[in-house]
């Protein structure tokens, strides 16, 4: 997770120590990272422990809900998954990123206004935050953590284990960068999820969702100077736009739960390439998918203004 755009951040070198002659860089994050980070926390990967619950709820029936902006049903919907699957840490995870979704589309953080114009996200209003929304988020996170770690004590290339920390990882970031602001935090966790993407994808290459979180951290740093960029590969960061462009078009294609959120993303990229023909087809390919989230069809009705 990486800080909003403008905040200035310490440069350090490849011992730790602080390069002082470039700490006047203002390390510029385009608006659009938040936007990743939103599609990185909603990851669920195309395996669970479990698929379908005895009574046929599904993980992903509570998606397709929290997609369409449902989220009491997307809420009960997770909350029958954990109860009948206490040993998926998927459950407590999808849970908190119906949380923690909810909240944005509350604050409005969810427009690609704000993400394509960095002015715009500078400018934002501060937010506040819900408590109880805050309390009941961190509390399936550490569900989620604490059954994730079990599962790894015992088989630690548990596919579905790994991404749960994944997802884990980015939820709390999202959380750090947006609402606490805690930028640097933010940026570790964000890169330790995109190692731990990485092993999930060595040992199964078909898990699809799992490119996400590479494609997310390549595009959208890449879009930094080139000074900025050759200095965040000294900190382990990816800033390759070509393969970042790449690994979103795998999951938009062949991914699972995160499909309509790459397409997302990848609309985004393509406002601020300005291609709004791509753009548009994305959205309303999303929009009909989606019937009762208007955020499609408003960001459609954007583009032909």
């Amino acid at each position: 997770m990486l800080s909003p755009p403008g905040t200035k951040l310490p440069i350090f070198s490849l011992d730790r120590r602080p390069l002082a002659a470039l700490n006047h860089h203002c390390y510029r994050v385009p608006a659009t990272f938040v936007l990743g980070l939103l599609i990185i926390i909603i990851a669920c990967p195309q395996r669970s422990l479990a698929a379908t619950s005895v009574d046929g709820t599904t993980l992903e029936a509570g998606y397709r809900q929290m997609y369409n902006l449902d989220f009491d049903s997307a809420h009960q919907t997770f909350a029958t998954w954990e109860r009948v699957h206490p040993e998926d840490p998927l459950g407590p995870a999808s849970n908190a990123a119906a949380y923690l979704f909810a909240e944005f589309d509350r604050m409005h953080i969810l427009e690609s206004e704000l993400f394509v114009d960095n002015a715009k996200f500078e400018k934002r209003a501060k937010l506040v935050p819900d408590p109880s929304v805050q309390t009941a988020f961190e509390s399936e996170l550490k569900r989620s953590e604490q059954i994730a770690g079990e599962i790894l004590a015992r088989s630690p290339e548990n596919h579905a284990a790994i991404f749960a920390k994944v997802m884990v990882g980015g939820l709390r970031g999202d959380y750090m960068a947006l609402v606490e602001k805690r930028n640097l935090a933010a940026l570790s966790t964000l890169k330790n999820s995109r190692a731990l993407a990485e092993k999930l994808i060595a040992q199964d290459p078909s898990y699809y969702d799992a490119y996400l979180a590479v494609g997310v951290e390549n595009y959208l740093l890449s879009v930094n100077p080139a000074p900025i960029r050759w200095l965040l590969r000294l900190g382990g960061a990816q800033t390759d736009k070509e393969e970042g462009l790449a690994k979103l078009r795998l999951t938009a294609e062949k991914g699972h739960y995160l499909a309509p959120y790459a397409r997302l993303l990848l609309a985004v990229a393509a406002l601020r390439d300005h291609n709004r023909n791509q753009a548009r087809e994305l959205l309303s390919g999303l929009a009909d998918e989606f019937p009762h989230n208007p955020l499609y069809r408003k960001e459609l009705a954007r583009i032909e203004r």
